[in-house]
């Protein structure tokens, strides 16, 4: 984070706020925590006892059905269950058998929710935030230092990036993004004032066997790693929505472009083929 104050002692009060709001979604959102209410929601899959929920939980699911629906069932927030075929730290493929053992597990359709709880109706089933949480962490961290009256910052959570306004000079934030498979090479440079930037990719999380690069993206109707893209980067008004973006055009694979051209947004998209396009 970096944002101007004209105090110290404010500034240093606010960020230790900021802290405590992204910890917040952290214990309640992370899938890596015992005591998070995703954890609580999955433990509870297929016992018939429905967990309550609160009105920003209930936003994200409307948003997670949003990405559903537009991303013609690709992204699926159930899909992370295929994480217990895929270890991208092991030096073998899973098995056809194995992946077909879980994909009965994915389906957004079959999870039971309104705006007070939520259940799972089939054991062994998964939902999964990660896809979203990041980004919308980044937007939540702007709002809150907007409504904390800074107007010039920028906030970056994993390589997703919200800007809460330009520098004090007016100008807009330096930003680099680099080349997925030579990452000590930039192919993008520009300045964003305002709105987010998020990327999806296959270079930070992949296995690689046999010459074969697989991607940490999977296809929540095959169970196995989306190829033709290898990364994209978008930019819109709110994180959240740039991160979907970005990862439901990798997910469309081959598709994936002509998507982004049809939705109009600025992106940037590097094709398996080491191709580029640019509209940032």
């Amino acid at each position: 984070m970096q944002f101007y104050s004209n105090s110290s002692a404010k500034a240093e009060a606010l960020y230790q706020l900021v802290l405590q709001r992204i910890a917040q979604l952290e214990q309640r959102y992370s899938r890596y925590r015992d005591d998070s209410l995703i954890t609580e929601i999955n433990s509870r899959a297929g016992t018939g006892v429905k967990t309550p929920i609160d009105p920003e939980t209930v936003a994200l699911l409307h948003y997670a059905d949003q990405c559903y629906r537009e991303s013609q069932q690709l992204f699926d927030v159930t899909s992370g269950v295929l994480r217990r075929v895929w270890d991208f730290k092991n030096t073998a493929l899973p098995t056809k058998a194995e992946i077909n053992a879980v994909l009965p597990l994915i389906g957004w359709k079959k999870v039971q929710w309104d705006a007070q709880n939520i259940y799972l109706p089939q054991t062994g089933m998964q939902l999964d935030f990660g896809g979203i949480v990041k980004e919308y962490a980044a937007d939540a961290v702007a709002s809150l230092f907007r409504q904390q009256g800074v107007l010039n910052g920028i906030v970056e959570l994993g390589g997703d990036i919200r800007v809460i306004g330009p520098m004090p000079n007016n100008q807009g934030w330096p930003i680099a993004i680099r080349d997925p498979r030579h990452p000590d090479k930039v192919i993008a440079q520009f300045k964003l004032s305002s709105g987010a930037l998020a990327s999806s990719g296959d270079y930070e999380r992949f296995q690689f066997l046999d010459g074969v690069r697989y991607s940490h993206l999977l296809h929540p109707k095959t169970g196995w790693p989306v190829t033709g893209l290898q990364a994209v980067s978008v930019i819109a008004e709110h994180c959240v929505v740039a991160g979907s973006m970005a990862t439901i055009a990798m997910l469309k694979a081959d598709k994936g472009l002509p998507w982004l051209r049809k939705c109009g947004v600025p992106f940037l998209c590097c094709q398996s083929n080491g191709q580029i396009f640019n509209t940032l």
